[in-house]
């Protein structure tokens, strides 16, 4: 870290000369000034308020052993004894050979000499006393990371805090750095080239961190942060970091994704420039186009949106904020499209930002793990409406509502399903439960069991999104499921795109084999309609007959194909 301390550009330390004499302390000063932010006390009741007050920013004392009010040796007593100003070093001014051993005694680092030595001499022996002190309180207690060499997170983290308060929190940016799917690397390569790898990218961020100063970290398996002093060039540099990291990975086209705050005057401490730089890198997350983005204004303002969203679900729960939505289903299997059945859309009435798409606040809550609270309120809003419509119109129009992943793991879903029918006296098969594809290969035999499980209590399981979580067909076979749901961007091309086309009725004669119904969500022309009749879709949703819609619009298609004597319901 010396090296750094010669940069003008670097992280500077805080040196307090202790002396009753003024010449001695002009001295002494001017052989560190050029080095160190150095101040003075004239005796050691002043040093002592000083140390106190700048307890966290002091890197060194250099006191004089004999002073008016308080002499070095009771000053250094007092520090000694006390557990946050021990930390600091102190070096003792003295000309008496007992007084030295004296002060090593009490604890001192260091002594020089009067008359002083050459001022190499005493640049040296402040150094050393410095770098002895900060290896002794973080270093020893704080390891670095054996495969790295760099710094550990923890220890990052409280060396950067302390150099920031020593430094007067001058700018500095903040940098991310992740290796994509790096656990695959250990998979298809073998753990010993893993390793290699991060020992390279190791080697180049030490060497980056030598050339601009700061410091750096291995903050997990396959991260990295890098803290380094402010610098406009840092954009313009980028291209020549990945270019090097292209390099130093080698011939198995290993990615690697960085996320960047750049230091701007806002004042955030070092914690929150990496949350920055953290949310940036996250971004890229499956972005194979770009390695680097940059936490801007935009992203800024996303993410105050996002947490926003989360704060406010509760009182949007207790408030009734979210609207259950309906879209009807039909069947078209006959000579007119007969409705059968809905599903339940969820929308957010939010009093300050209107309507908020699902798309901003399913995917967040899922990511967070709220997503059950959503769900659970959507299926008793739901099932209250089936019964609604049975007192009345005399008949169960069954619903499907969605299951989330979160929900597939709690150990209570099956029951808390079955309380929510009872409550409202249905039969289970009134609740259609869908469950995308891709939960089923997340984990499929634990979901197995778990779907298993709840259609021997009575529900009925759709599988949603069929085709885009890539399902073996002999997983297929095996899957307990009563229908596929075909994902709506299949259907939205079939009338002008001949592969889509084939690829929905091949996926209609999975679902012949496996004998289950298939339903077309997103149909919106009469055209399309067609083609799926003619390849013996059973049912369909979409805007050629409704969008979703609040419930009371609904009753207006129950209570038209009540008077057509056109409905199927269960």
């Amino acid at each position: 870290m010396q090296e750094l301390l010669e940069r003008k550009k670097g992280l500077h330390r805080k040196v307090l000369i202790v002396d009753d004499e003024f010449i001695e302390r002009e001295m002494l000063g001017a052989m560190l000034s050029d080095l160190y932010e150095v101040v003075y006390a004239e005796n050691g009741a002043l040093a002592l308020d000083m140390i106190r007050q700048s307890k966290l920013t002091l890197s060194l004392v250099i006191l004089d052993l004999h002073m008016p009010k308080l002499d070095g040796y009771s000053l250094l007593k007092l520090m000694r004894s006390d557990s946050e100003l021990r930390r600091i070093p102190v070096i003792v001014l003295t000309s008496e050979k007992e007084a030295e051993v004296k002060s090593l005694q009490l604890g001192a680092a260091d002594f020089i000499t009067k008359p002083y030595d050459a001022p190499d001499v005493i640049r040296a022996r402040v150094s050393r006393s410095i770098e002895l002190a900060e290896d002794s309180i973080i270093i020893h207690e704080t390891k670095r990371d054996s495969l790295t060499g760099l710094f550990n997170k923890e220890f990052f983290l409280e060396y950067g805090k302390r150099l920031d308060n020593q430094n007067d929190n001058m700018p500095m940016d903040a940098i991310v750095l992740d290796i994509n799917r790096f656990h695959i690397v250990n998979e298809l390569y073998g753990r010993e080239y893993g390793d290699l790898i991060l020992k390279r990218i190791g080697g180049f961020i030490h060497e980056l961190v030598r050339r601009t100063g700061g410091l750096a970290c291995r903050s997990g398996s396959n991260s990295f942060g890098i803290y380094i002093p402010h610098t406009a060039e840092l954009l313009d540099e980028l291209p020549q970091y990945t270019a090097k990291l292209d390099e130093l990975t080698g011939d198995h086209k290993i990615s690697v994704r960085m996320g960047i705050y750049s230091d701007d005057g806002s004042a955030a401490d070092m914690e929150q420039r990496f949350d920055c730089a953290r949310l940036a890198c996250r971004k890229l997350r499956n972005s194979y186009a770009t390695c680097y983005d940059l936490y801007n204004a935009e992203l800024h303002s996303k993410e105050l949106h996002s947490e926003r969203l989360m704060t406010d679900m509760d009182k949007a729960l207790d408030e009734r904020q979210f609207k259950v939505y309906f879209q009807p289903k039909y069947n078209i299997r006959g000579d007119k499209p007969t409705l059968t059945s809905a599903e339940a859309l969820v929308r957010w009435a939010h009093p300050e930002f209107g309507m908020v798409s699902p798309g901003e606040f399913i995917s967040l809550f899922e990511n967070n793990g709220l997503i059950h609270k959503l769900d659970r309120y959507v299926w008793n809003e739901a099932a209250a409406q089936i019964k609604r419509w049975k007192d009345k119109y005399g008949v169960y129009i069954p619903v499907s509502v969605n299951v989330s992943r979160v929900d597939i793991f709690d150990p209570q879903l099956g029951d808390t399903l079955c309380d929510i029918t009872k409550e409202n006296g249905l039969n289970p098969g009134n609740l259609l439960l869908e469950i995308t594809e891709s939960a089923y290969t997340d984990d499929s035999a634990q979901i197995v069991e778990k779907v298993s499980s709840l259609r021997e209590l009575g529900f009925k399981i759709e599988m949603d999104d069929f085709g885009c979580g890539y399902s073996s067909l002999n997983m297929l076979t095996s899957l307990p499921i009563d229908a596929l749901k075909l994902d709506m961007k299949f259907i939205r091309n079939i009338t002008s795109n001949r592969k889509d086309y084939e690829l929905v009725k091949i996926m209609t004669e999975i679902a012949r084999l496996i004998e289950v119904p298939v339903i077309a969500e997103g149909v919106e022309t009469g055209e399309q309609m067609e083609l799926l009749k003619a390849i013996d879709c059973d049912v369909i949703q979409g805007y050629y007959f409704s969008k979703p819609v609040p419930a009371e619009e609904f009753e207006k298609l129950i209570e038209a194909k009540i008077k057509e004597g056109n409905y199927a319901y269960c």
